[in-house]
């Protein structure tokens, strides 16, 4: 994502990061830190995909990988060094392709926090905020993060072939 993204998606982004540290601390401040709590998260996360709502496991990282696969395709013709290899390997540029990948992926992010909101009252009659954080960063910015820079990749490759072929 090379180009400057809009004021609107930059707020967007700023609002999910607020939001998801506000249910951390809202989380830790309702239900604590314990052997039982992180038992009740460990138990509840592996129920999710069984229950009420499993379309979102589906839905998520579907519009994550959609999200993924216009910046790789960006990155492979603007010549970017792949998104992951980049904040593995460059920490100058790691905040800010972590801002890239956040910008991208705020929407789907904060659908993941909404959905998991109804889920939890439907299933649990309760909120776990800090739960709601985790399964919407599963859904939907590890998809992002695991598949932006094959993308990346094999576009590159494509577009390599693609002016090899025009060349003869």
């Amino acid at each position: 994502m090379t180009e400057k993204a809009s004021k609107t998606k930059i707020l967007l982004a700023r609002l999910v990061i607020v939001l998801m540290v506000a249910f951390v601390v809202l989380g830790v401040a309702m239900h604590g830190l314990s052997g039982p709590v992180f038992e009740r998260i460990w138990q509840n996360l592996l129920d999710r995909p069984s229950g009420p709502m499993t379309f979102r496991f589906v839905l998520q990282p579907i519009m994550a990988s959609v999200a993924a696969l216009v910046d790789g395709i960006k990155d492979a013709r603007t010549g970017r060094i792949p998104y992951l290899w980049t904040l593995l390997s460059d920490p100058t540029k790691r905040s800010s392709r972590l801002h890239e990948g956040l910008v991208s992926t705020a929407r789907v992010i904060l659908l993941g926090l909404c959905m998991d909101l109804i889920y939890q009252f439907i299933v649990f009659d309760t909120f776990h905020p800090a739960e709601a954080v985790i399964i919407a960063g599963l859904l939907a910015f590890v998809p992002y993060l695991l598949l932006r820079g094959p993308i990346t990749r094999v576009v590159r490759c494509w577009l390599k072939r693609g002016s090899a072929i025009e060349i003869r």
